[in-house]
C-alpha cells in the first residue's frame, strides 16, 4: 500500500465515527473523512462478535487485499475507517470486491478516470 498509512489513534476512530460520511453494506461500514493529506490514513476494526482472533485477522486480510487492489483508483488525502461484519469473513471474494466499490463510489472517492495517478 503505497499511498496509504495507518490510522491508530482511538480519537482519529471516534472522530471518523462522529464526524465522517458512511456507508453500510451487509459486510462492513466504510467512514471517510477528507484531511487534505498527501496520502491517505486506513484503520480496519473487527470487533469480538466476529468470533476468535484467527476469524478477525481473516477479515481483516480480506479487508486490507480489497483496499490494496483498489488504492490506485481512490483519491488521496483521506481518513478512511472500515469496521468489518461477519459476512466479511464467510462471503464470497467477488461479492465483497463488488459491495467496496459500491460504497467507495457512494463516498465519492474513486478518483475520475482521467485523473486517476500512475
Amino acid at each position: 500500500m503505497k499511498q496509504t498509512v495507518a490510522l491508530k489513534q482511538n480519537h482519529e476512530f471516534r472522530r471518523l465515527y462522529n464526524k465522517g460520511k458512511s456507508a453500510v453494506s451487509p459486510y462492513f461500514v466504510i467512514y471517510c473523512r477528507r484531511t487534505g493529506r498527501p496520502v491517505n490514513r486506513l484503520g480496519i476494526t473487527t470487533g469480538v462478535k466476529l468470533g476468535n482472533a484467527v476469524k478477525r485477522n481473516r477479515a481483516r486480510r480480506r479487508i486490507r487485499e480489497l483496499y490494496r487492489t483498489h488504492e490506485g483508483d481512490l483519491l488521496t488525502g483521506y481518513d478512511i475507517v472500515i469496521v468489518a461484519r461477519t459476512r466479511a469473513i464467510y462471503g464470497q471474494y467477488g461479492e465483497l470486491r463488488h459491495s467496496f466499490r459500491q460504497q467507495a463510489k457512494k463516498l465519492g472517492l474513486f478518483a475520475p478516470k482521467g485523473d486517476r495517478p500512475l
